[in-house]
This record gives structure tokens, C-alpha cells and sequence, in this order.
């Protein structure tokens, strides 16, 4: 297969896998294997999750703009309480973030290693389905977000550094078992993951310039981006309205059925 369609499969990929709680990363792994695919690697899966990025500025560019001007409103005085709800937020994404910074950062070296295993992948990704699977039998509860619960989240999505563990299942999972309303919890985990995603972006970039790609490499990374903000932004209008309708544990099926088949094949 021509090496522009398989970045454009990848991205396709990416987009649709990075929102769906079935682990973006693990997948990207398991076809980058399976198409052979020269360009992939942790850069190519990087520039990925920034075409998804976007997509999160496209469709939260009301939240994200009310997260922007509500600490000018309370530094000028006289907040309105929707700016001190988003204040709250701009403040969880930060304690959110912390205990990705500290994992990606201490444990870089290791990542990589990890993620060109497409065993390990389909391990990780049977977790992922457990958690999934798990949701419909967690007590409904409609707590807000706070602090102590956005601070677990983002635990959940240090973790979520490794291939087959889903960024958006675990934290929307712990968000969830933390008794936070399941909606509000959802667009919190799409939201707290842009430092993650821009912090690993940035890491990378001195990859690029200690090791230029070629041109057909970077005509890849820019195509697969292109796919991948596409389909991010389908991704999170179907996982929200999944949630709405409380049929997210389906996700967590397939994570199951996709990992057993996996393991069966690669140890048997």
C-alpha cells in the first residue's frame, strides 16, 4: 500500500480512536504493524494527536473562551458566576495536568520503548475494556467537577501514555467511579487533555530539529493530521451523545473482543 494512504488510514484512525474511549495510541500501534507503515512511529502518532487538538478548539471554543477571559474577570472584579465556574476549571485543568507533566517527562525513554510493542498494546487495551465495560454497574451520581476529582483524572491520564490505555476511557472512567455528572465529566476529559497533548507536541519538536524528516515523510504527518482533525471532531460529537444516551460500556465491548483476539493470535 502506498505509503500517503497508510498516513491517511493512521489519521483516519487516530481522529475517530483519539475521543472514543478505545485508546488512540493502541491503535495506532496495531496498524502501524499491520500496514507496515515506515513513517509511523512516536513523532507520527504526535503530530496526530495535534490534528485532534484542533479539533478540540473547533468544537469547545465557547468553553475554552470563557476559560480565557473568566481570570480577567476576577483579577478586574465583579465576576459573573458563570466566569467563576470557568475560573474553577482553568485552575482543575492545571492540577490536572500535573501528574502527566511528571510521568511523561520521568519516564520519556521507557514510553518510546513501550510503545513499539503490539503485544503490549493489546494487554493495555483489555484493561481499557474492562474499565468500559464496567461504567453501566457505577452508581449514577451528578457531582461538578472539583478538585480532588480533576486531580485523579489527570492520574488516569498519565497512565494514559501507554498504547492501548484509553486517554478519554480512563479518565472519563475515574471522572465517572469519582461521582462526577457523566456529561460534564466528558467534556472536563476532552478540555484537561490539551497541555498533555501540547506538552508532548513540543517535546518532540526537538526531535526534528536534531533529525529533519524527508519530504515525503512530512507530506505523510501533514495528511494524517489533516484525517485526524477530521475525524476528531466526529469522534467527539458521537462519544457525547454515547454518553447521553449511556451506552459508552459498548465501547469498552469491542476494546475486549479486539485485545482478546490480539492476544490470542500474537501467543498462540
Amino acid at each position: 500500500m502506498d505509503e500517503l494512504i497508510k498516513a491517511i488510514v493512521l489519521g483516519t484512525i487516530q481522529g475517530l480512536t483519539e475521543f472514543l474511549p478505545i485508546s488512540s495510541s493502541g491503535h495506532l500501534v496495531i496498524f502501524s504493524h499491520l500496514l507496515n507503515f515506515e513513517g509511523a512511529g512516536l513523532m507520527f502518532d504526535v503530530f496526530m494527536h495535534l490534528g485532534t487538538l484542533f479539533s478540540i478548539f473547533v468544537l469547545f471554543r465557547k468553553e475554552l473562551w470563557q476559560m480565557i477571559i473568566s481570570p480577567l474577570a476576577m483579577v478586574l472584579g465583579n465576576p459573573t458566576e458563570e466566569n467563576r465556574y470557568y475560573w474553577r476549571w482553568d485552575l482543575y485543568v492545571i492540577l490536572a495536568s500535573v501528574p502527566a507533566a511528571v510521568i511523561g517527562l520521568t519516564f520519556e525513554d521507557q514510553i518510546e520503548q513501550v510503545f513499539s510493542s503490539v503485544l503490549a498494546a493489546f494487554a493495555f487495551l483489555f484493561v481499557t475494556g474492562l474499565m468500559m465495560a464496567s461504567i453501566p454497574f457505577i452508581k449514577k451520581r451528578s457531582k461538578e467537577i472539583t478538585a480532588p476529582m480533576s486531580f485523579l483524572m489527570g492520574f488516569a491520564q498519565a497512565f494514559a501514555i501507554l498504547p492501548g490505555i484509553s486517554r478519554s476511557g480512563s479518565t472519563i472512567f475515574v471522572g465517572i467511579l469519582s461521582g462526577g455528572d457523566r456529561e460534564k465529566v466528558a467534556r472536563f476529559s476532552f478540555i484537561m487533555s490539551i497541555p498533555a497533548v501540547a506538552g508532548a507536541v513540543l517535546l518532540k519538536l526537538k526531535h526534528l530539529i536534531g533529525n529533519p524528516v524527508t519530504s515525503s515523510e512530512l507530506i505523510n504527518i501533514v495528511l494524517g493530521t489533516l484525517f485526524s482533525f477530521a475525524f476528531g471532531c466526529l469522534a467527539i460529537w458521537w462519544l457525547l451523545d454515547f454518553v447521553k444516551k449511556g451506552k459508552i460500556q459498548w465501547f469498552g465491548y469491542y476494546c475486549l473482543a479486539l485485545s482478546t483476539a490480539g492476544l490470542i493470535y500474537y501467543l498462540f
